[in-house]
């Protein structure tokens, strides 16, 4: 899906026909995120999943995540300006996507967020940081979502572009580093001694109990045990 959003999002730009993009899901939310269930307990190795044969290689978590993380950035990047539609959840990876858009618009009932950052996750898109400033209102969905898009439609293609251009530039000078950083972190975020040890809970006991551990309020992972640090000689 990352790959079709980026593909979907050129077109739009070659087309003259297009003035604004609207994204939106279908079905009962607007997206879940990544399959963590699937991933957590047990896939099988190989380029589409990202998991890997032990010892891990930080490099090839990254590329693969970074390769996500630019393709959901293609909306943020989009020469046209891009309205997302939320409704239900939008989560995880779910809410990396729909924070890469200019604009959002949940409905009054939506759940935003990244669970995964308590643990076995960073989000890579690291959007969070700069949105919660300049976007924290809610608004009506599909009357408000139609009204904005066909208001910005009236305006010409130039000036859309442009404007988002000069707005976009005031916070991409750090974006570009922290987004690097925040992917490289979501990998080791999965091999940290917490992490390891809530796969290997996923992997006996099913994803669902895993996130009931790790939502529960107590310590996470309380049995995991740390590494004694050899003493400086003085």
């Amino acid at each position: 899906m990352p790959q079709e959003i980026a593909k979907c999002v050129s077109l739009a730009n070659a087309d003259d026909r297009v003035h604004v993009i609207v994204l939106c899901g279908n079905g009962r939310a607007f997206c879940a995120g990544y399959d963590l269930k699937e991933y957590s307990e047990g896939s099988a190795v190989g380029e589409a999943s990202p998991n890997q044969q032990m010892p891990w290689d930080p490099t090839v978590d990254f590329q693969f995540m970074w390769a996500n993380t630019q393709d959901f950035m293609s909306l943020w990047h989009s020469y046209k300006p891009t309205i997302c539609k939320v409704h239900g959840f939008a989560v995880a990876g779910g809410s990396d996507i729909a924070l890469c858009c200019d604009v959002v618009i949940m409905a009054e009932d939506a759940k935003i967020g990244y669970p995964p950052a308590r643990v076995w996750g960073c989000p890579t898109t690291a959007m969070w940081s700069f949105r919660l400033g300049p976007e924290k209102a809610k608004r009506m969905l599909d009357q408000r979502t139609e009204e904005l898009a066909q208001r910005m439609s009236s305006i010409p293609r130039n000036q859309l572009i442009m404007q988002k251009m000069v707005i976009n530039q005031s916070i991409e000078a750090s974006m570009a580093a922290t987004q690097r950083l925040a992917t490289l972190f979501d990998g080791v975020t999965r091999h940290s001694p917490e992490g390891m040890w809530f796969k290997a809970h996923a992997e006996a006991h099913g994803f669902p109990s895993a996130i009931r551990l790790r939502d529960g309020g107590a310590p996470v992972a309380p049995q995991v045990a740390r590494p004694t640090l050899p003493r400086a000689r003085l």
